[in-house]
């Protein structure tokens, strides 16, 4: 993966920022979801009604812009703000005053309806907006980018969109869950957060919102933790079984130096006798290696009965010892 300036989530919306959308529902339903996330929506009462829509990326105010101009030929009013408290970067607000405009892109996203001349606020998804399997791709697409973040693939896998509303986050968790995900809501301060943690379903994710490049960058770090991972792990299987084998070849030679040292090598059978000495003098030999000494030669798991045999004796000769003390 390059190495740059910019942090994997922001790659990642700088991508799906250049995607528009040619038909008309699923642009509507991007901005449905921008708005839902990141949008404030402004009823006075005087039935006026304006929205407030604020991002700190400017690349997602300018395609918020777009979609606005390209879909409902809306053009917005946008003031741009230094934040001090966030290292002096810009915050962008953008505006739609008319409340005949408003009406216009509330009404087509399902944000708001009208009952016994009252608007009412909608903060769950309108189904009709999200009928087909393009438009739920779109609605995804707008919320990472309203409110969507993507941990640094080389340390942790982690995706999540951070929302206002219990109810939008569970109609958006239940969104994703459509596409054979497993996405979960959690509560963390004052916000609704979706999320994700399964490295596959990431990808998938990023597949389905249309962040192809990022999720080719995605799949070569898995890759290459995988590959990591694995070598780790045969290195400690090898390395538990050499312990094994290490533990197992000074556990043979205590039994064969006790043998020595109270009854005698020779007092044992020829066959043992043989494998006994032949064990001291090639300590470092392996079974199938210490088997091809012998004479005749002996299978590895015939050497392994041998030496099972020599420490059953030295263990006898050791209970015996005890008996006598």
């Amino acid at each position: 993966m390059e190495v740059n300036d910019l942090s994997f989530s922001s790659r990642v919306k700088n991508e799906l920022t250049r995607h528009i959308d040619e038909t008309r529902h699923c642009r509507i339903a991007e901005i449905a979801a921008l708005i839902n996330v990141c949008g404030e929506v402004f009823i006075h009462e005087d039935k006026n009604i304006s929205i407030k829509f604020q991002t700190e990326n400017a690349a997602v105010a300018r395609k918020y812009f777009t979609l606005l101009k390209k879909t409902f030929n809306i053009n917005t009013e946008v003031l741009i703000r230094k934040n001090t408290q966030l290292k002096k970067r810009s915050v962008y607000f953008l505006f739609v005053a008319s409340t005949e405009d408003t009406k216009k892109i509330l009404k087509a996203t399902g944000i708001i309806k009208e009952e016994n001349e009252k608007i009412i606020r909608r903060h769950g998804i309108y189904p009709l907006i999200v009928k087909t399997t393009c438009c739920k791709r779109a609605y995804i697409r707008g919320a990472f980018l309203a409110a969507g973040s993507l941990s640094d693939p080389e340390k942790t896998y982690h995706l999540e969109f951070v929302n206002q509303h219990l109810k939008h986050a569970q109609a958006l968790m239940e969104l994703i869950n459509l596409f054979n995900m497993d996405a979960k809501v959690i509560k963390r301060k004052r916000h609704q957060v979706v999320y994700l943690k399964e490295g596959a379903q990431i990808v998938d994710l990023l597949n389905i919102m249309g962040a192809h490049i990022a999720l080719m960058d995605l799949e070569n770090v898995r890759i290459v933790k995988e590959m990591r991972n694995n070598v780790n792990r045969i290195v400690n299987c090898e390395t538990a079984n050499l312990k094994k084998t290490v533990s197992a070849a000074v556990k043979q030679l205590e039994d064969i130096k006790f043998i020595e040292n109270t009854i005698g090598l020779s007092s044992l059978p020829k066959t043992l006798e043989e494998t006994a000495r032949y064990r001291t003098q090639y300590i470092d030999a392996t079974l199938k290696e210490l088997g091809a000494l012998l004479n005749p030669p002996v299978g590895k798991s015939g050497v392994n009965h041998r030496l099972r045999k020599i420490g059953i004796i030295a263990e006898q000769l050791r209970e015996q010892r005890g008996e006598k003390m």
